[in-house]
This record gives structure tokens, C-alpha cells and sequence, in this order.
């Protein structure tokens, strides 16, 4: 009998350690969930790993009370981990990471690609400084080292709409820079990061080392990215005709005439235009005639367009195009004939409206 009462005991203290064990290992949801971000700056990936607390949750409501009083202003002292006074850990729970897939600029300060933890230190003067750390594996802020502080950038913050859930979001764009923004409560903390345009072109060179390189798109891709971007002209003139003389097009051609008048070759890109109208379709002419007027090639962009019309009479946009080229040119009389003819024509919306929008400036009623 006492053997038997041993053999219980021994039986439900092991029953006692196994469930606390999995009771220790059971995942339940957080009140601030994980979340991911990620946006595409040129070719840079830009990924933010966070987590997500609430100004209201149930009955708890701290609206206003965020900023200096949950998110103390400056450093906040710390009686656990390292036992220094800490930044904010930009979110809840573990560490915020931010990570990029190649070097950029934060602010205009340069960082190398990989993974970093994200910190502020917001201020009572609307401040805020940007930590970056090599540690992305804490717990919050707790064992925050300067020593590990690869990058410290200062941006303003910004009142902005409620925000209840704290949120990283990008607000702004350009070709290679974009401003993500953390947004929580009543305030907004933007930080800008920006993409080298030479990261971009090193892509864009290795990849035409690759079988991307073997057909006209990569090249002209790579050729219209710097016309778009206005840089790297000589090297772009190149690739273009590359592409050209894999693919002899009215695109091909006409995206080197543009980058020719980019540089002022005007005489050169007038020669390559003429060689791209004779095969160019109504799309293609159309841009054509837009970049001789770019160029300051009025009389030939003239003629492009009247070409257009010649060749494809039944295509609204063919005269709207005429008649912001007539526009251009100072001959009002006969740029309201061209606007009149693409709306006798029942052109589509965005030529429709474009039309009409021209008239007007030229005090014109469409009635008239």
C-alpha cells in the first residue's frame, strides 16, 4: 500500500511538470500584435518588423496621454536589463527591426544594408532622435548599449489624425526616396530614407550581366530608367542602342532621341525622331512629336503630329495632341479648331477632359 501511494505521488507530480510545461509553451494572441511593413524604394526593399499597442483598449483610454507620459520624453530610467537609462523601443514587446536590402540614407546619413534595431527618444520640444542598433534580438529597449549605436538622425514630429493603433506606414514618394512614418495617438514621427541612385544603377548593370541582358527590354528599361532620372546619359545612350539593335522600333528609337535632347544633341535626337516617324505606331509618333516640343523643336514637332493625323485620322488624341502643340506654338485659332475636333470625335474620358480643359484656358466654352 505505501509502495502504491509512492507511485501516485510520483505520478501526478510528473502529470504536474508536464502541464506547467506545456502551459509554459502555449502561444495565446497579444494585446499589441506583431505586424510587417514592406515597401520598395527603387529597387530597395525596406522592411519594418514591429508591434502594435492601442491608445484605447477595452476601457483603458489614454488619448492625449501617449506622448511624455506612456512614451516618456528623453531617457527613461531603467531598473531592469543593462540598468541604463533607455530610449523608447518605437512599438511594443521585442525590439522594432528595420531592415534594408541595400545601403541607403536615412535623413542623408548613409547606413549599410542589413538589419538594425529601431529606437526613439522623443523630446519635449517636438523632436525626436532615430536610434539604429546592431542588436535586433532584445526585449524592447531594456538592454539599449550606445556602443551598439551605428546611425542617430534627428526629424521633428507632427500632429496628425488619431491614430489608435500604432502604425508604420509610407507617406511619401519619390523615384528613390520614400518617408515612413510611425503614427500613434495624435502625432506623427516621419523619417526619410533615400535610395543612391548609383545602388540602383550596380543592379541595374548586373542584372544586364544576366540573361535579361540577351533581349531589347532589359537595355531599354535600363536606358528609360536614367532618362526618367535624367543621369548616367552616355551609359543610357549605350544600352539604348543595344536595344535598338535587337529590337529597331519606334520605342527604341524614340527613348534615344529623348535622352539625345536630354543632352542637348538636339541635331542628333532630330535625326534619330525622323528615323523612329517612319516606323513608329500612333502611340509612339504621339510621344515622338511631345519630345521634339520638349526639345524646342516646335516646327518639327509640328510636323510629327500633323503626320499622326494623316496616319490615323480616326484617333481623337491625335488632334487634342496637335492642339497643345498649336498651343505651344502661340496659334490659339487654330489649337481651338484641334481641341474641337478630338470633342466632335467622342474621344475617350481622359482625352475628353484634357480637350475641354484647354478650351477653358483659352476661354472657350465646349457649348461653343
Amino acid at each position: 500500500m505505501k509502495r502504491s501511494t509512492s507511485l501516485l505521488a510520483a505520478l501526478c507530480m510528473a502529470l504536474c511538470m508536464l502541464s506547467f510545461d506545456l502551459y509554459a509553451q502555449l502561444t495565446t494572441p497579444r494585446p499589441s500584435p506583431a505586424a510587417e511593413l514592406t515597401q520598395t524604394i527603387g529597387l530597395t526593399k525596406v522592411t519594418v518588423n514591429y508591434s502594435r499597442p492601442q491608445v484605447i483598449r477595452g476601457a483603458n483610454d489614454r488619448t492625449g496621454q501617449i506622448w511624455g507620459n506612456q512614451v516618456p520624453y528623453g531617457l527613461t530610467a531603467n531598473n531592469f536589463g543593462n540598468q541604463k537609462p533607455m530610449p523608447w523601443r518605437a512599438g511594443a514587446n521585442e525590439n522594432t527591426v528595420i531592415t534594408f536590402s541595400t545601403p541607403v540614407k536615412i535623413e542623408g546619413k548613409a547606413i549599410a544594408a542589413g538589419s538594425y534595431g529601431l529606437h526613439m527618444i522623443p523630446n519635449a520640444d517636438g523632436t525626436v532622435q532615430v536610434l539604429f542598433s546592431t542588436n535586433t534580438t532584445s526585449w524592447g529597449s531594456f538592454w539599449y548599449e550606445e556602443a551598439e549605436e551605428v546611425l542617430r538622425v534627428s526629424v521633428k514630429m507632427e500632429d496628425a489624425p488619431f491614430t489608435n493603433v500604432l502604425t508604420y506606414d509610407f507617406v511619401a514618394f519619390s523615384p528613390n526616396t520614400g518617408t515612413l512614418a510611425l503614427s500613434w495617438d495624435d502625432k506623427r514621427i516621419p523619417i526619410q530614407i533615400s535610395v543612391d541612385q548609383e545602388t540602383t544603377l550596380a543592379n541595374i548593370r548586373d542584372q544586364l550581366r544576366g540573361v535579361i541582358g540577351f533581349g531589347w527590354q532589359g537595355p531599354l528599361a535600363a536606358a528609360s530608367y536614367c532618362l526618367n532620372n535624367n543621369i548616367n546619359h552616355e551609359e543610357a545612350i549605350g544600352w539604348a542602342d543595344r536595344a535598338i539593335a535587337a529590337n529597331r522600333s519606334g520605342q527604341t528609337l524614340g527613348v534615344k532621341a529623348a535622352l539625345l535632347f536630354q543632352v542637348g544633341n538636339n541635331e542628333e535626337g532630330v535625326k534619330v525622331a525622323d528615323e523612329a516617324k517612319e516606323i513608329a505606331n500612333v502611340n509612339e509618333l504621339n510621344i515622338l512629336g511631345y519630345q521634339l516640343m520638349g526639345a524646342k523643336q516646335m516646327d518639327k514637332a509640328k510636323e510629327f503630329f500633323l503626320l499622326n493625323i494623316e496616319r490615323n485620322p480616326e484617333v481623337a488624341n491625335c488632334y487634342d495632341s496637335m492642339g497643345e502643340c498649336y498651343v505651344a506654338m502661340g496659334d490659339e485659332k487654330a489649337a481651338i479648331k484641334m481641341f474641337k475636333k478630338s470633342l466632335a470625335m467622342n474621344p475617350p474620358a481622359n482625352v475628353k477632359a484634357n480637350s475641354i480643359a484647354n478650351l477653358q484656358r483659352l476661354g472657350v466654352e465646349q457649348a461653343e
